[in-house]
Parts: structure tokens; C-alpha cells; sequence
């Protein structure tokens, strides 16, 4: 990844911080009804603090790089902790994604926590300027398990 695709995905992932991802994507409307995000049931707390989640995508095209983000929450929604991100392949094909971050042991626990995933591409706009395209919007409940 050059280093101005990864100053645009920073960029799009600040953003996400700072729109909610599901309030960004309906204000932006997704790309096609057959692009998917799934996350996976069961999530994973390491003892060293490393939190990993993971699930499947599938998005067609895109003209930006895409990235799968993650944000997990327990207890309160408006404590939420983003999760790494992942480069996507825009291919027509379901493929695996896995985010992993490391936190402070305890930030999570074992048991149910929530997560939202985002299928995002940074298109290029006016005046070079990157703009996300959400491609799809997953929200599920899941269970951390100690691995």
C-alpha cells in the first residue's frame, strides 16, 4: 500500500470516528444490495490485551482502496473501541477478514459485547480529496471468548 493510500485510509477512518458508521452509510447510500459484510459469533480476547474479530465480505468494484472496519462495544454504545482494519479485494468473491488491536488487558471482557463492521472504499474526489463509498453495514451481537 503507498504511502498515500494509507494517509487516505486514516483519513477515512478518522472519519468513522466521527460519523457513525450505520448514520454515514444511509446518508450515503450503499452501492448494491449483493455487497455483504458478516462478522463472526464469537470474538477473541487474548491475555497480552490483543482483541481479533472477523467475519466475510463481498463488494464488486471499486476505483479507491476499501477497507473492512470494525468498532466493539460492551455495555455502553457510546464506549466504543475501533478494532484495526483490514484491506479489501473488490472482486465479486466472498473472501475472510480479520481485525486485530491491542488494548490495555481488561478493556474487554469474556462474554457479550456488540460489533458494528463497515465495508468502506475511499473514492477519489474533487481536488484529490478521498470520500468514502460504504459498500455494506453489518451490526451483530457476539461473544469474546479468552484465547
Amino acid at each position: 500500500m503507498s504511502l498515500r493510500q494509507v494517509i487516505g485510509a486514516a483519513t477515512g477512518a478518522a472519519l468513522l470516528l466521527v460519523v457513525p458508521s450505520a448514520v454515514a452509510a444511509a446518508a450515503a447510500g450503499l452501492s448494491d444490495p449483493s455487497e455483504t459484510l458478516t462478522v463472526d459469533t464469537t470474538g477473541h480476547l487474548a491475555t497480552d490485551g490483543t482483541i481479533t474479530l472477523s467475519g466475510t465480505y463481498r463488494c464488486l468494484t471499486s476505483t479507491g482502496p476499501v477497507l473492512v472496519s470494525s468498532s466493539v462495544w460492551q455495555g455502553d454504545s457510546r464506549v466504543r473501541h475501533g478494532i484495526g482494519g483490514t484491506a479489501a479485494v473488490c472482486d465479486g468473491v466472498a473472501h475472510r477478514w480479520t481485525n486485530s488491536e491491542k488494548r490495555e488487558p481488561g478493556t474487554l471482557r469474556p462474554g457479550a459485547a456488540h460489533v458494528e463492521a463497515t465495508l468502506m472504499e475511499l473514492s477519489p474526489g474533487a481536488g484529490g480529496l478521498p470520500l468514502p463509498k460504504f459498500h455494506a453495514v453489518w451490526q451483530q451481537d457476539i461473544t469474546f471468548m479468552e484465547s
